[in-house]
């Protein structure tokens, strides 16, 4: 019998060990941390609930974040510097990027500019008020590269919300996806997009999982998460599957 009253957990009790594959925490180079000291604080907060390992994935966008595998590098390493001076040994950071697919992207891909995770996984997205005109001849191009394209948080696309087929046929055209679990609060990107995400789940549309943080009102909203018994099912073998598929 349907209950109003079913028990709801904390996502963040079910997140350790997670490798968050999608963030925003390398200092100075995009819209996230502005500095290291940034850095640290969003990672000392993920370490409270067992997160220690990431692939940090900076925008690559043309004209508004113009950055370069050398750029990305020496934020990295600067945030490495700083992890060894703050006596932080159990935070394990590598690190990759989110590519935009607009008109620069394939002559990045083309020129071996391009910022894997795990050398063979892409991170790519597309604007939130219309999809890339040139998504899927981009799409073949990553395959014939050799990676394997991994779409960035799908359920925020909200010219697909009504269009909900185009999600299998992307995955049916090789795409994965990656769900923001931000997405699964409605205080996140509203409502409708959380409807999206739970939708994906229950579908099976969602390969791996994010976290998609820029700052510390992100990370105190997604610590206060909480899902049904239903959804956190249908969600563990993703969390599993993310964490096998990129430790």
């Amino acid at each position: 019998m349907f209950s109003f009253f079913e028990k709801k957990v904390y996502l963040a009790d079910y997140l350790h060990g997670l490798v968050d594959i999608h963030n925003h925490i390398l200092p100075g180079i995009d819209d996230g941390a502005k500095t290291v000291e940034q850095s640290i604080e969003l990672l000392k907060g993920f370490g409270e609930f067992g997160v220690t390992n990431f692939i940090c994935t900076p925008h690559i966008m043309h004209n508004y974040y113009d950055n370069t595998p050398k750029t990305i590098e020496q934020s990295y390493e600067k945030l490495k510097n700083k992890l060894v001076e703050e006596n932080l040994l159990n935070v394990n950071i590598d690190c990759a990027a989110e590519h935009m697919i607009d008109d620069n992207f394939e002559d990045l891909l083309e020129k071996g500019e391009v910022m894997p995770l795990k050398e063979q996984y892409l991170l790519i997205e597309m604007s939130y008020l219309q999809p890339s005109f040139n998504f899927d001849l981009s799409v073949d191009k990553i395959g014939n590269n050799g990676y394997f394209p991994i779409l960035a948080h799908p359920e925020r696309y909200m010219y697909f919300h009504q269009k909900y087929r185009k999600y299998g046929e992307m995955k049916s055209n090789g795409v994965m996806s990656q769900l923001n679990l931000l997405s699964l609060s409605s205080e996140s990107y509203g409502a409708n997009v959380q409807k999206i995400a739970e939708k994906l789940l229950s579908d099976n549309l969602v390969d791996y999982v994010g976290t998609d943080i820029h700052n510390l009102r992100q990370l105190k909203v997604l610590k206060e998460i909480k899902l049904s018994s239903k959804i956190m099912n249908r969600l563990l073998p993703i969390i599993e599957n993310t964490i096998q598929t990129f430790y």
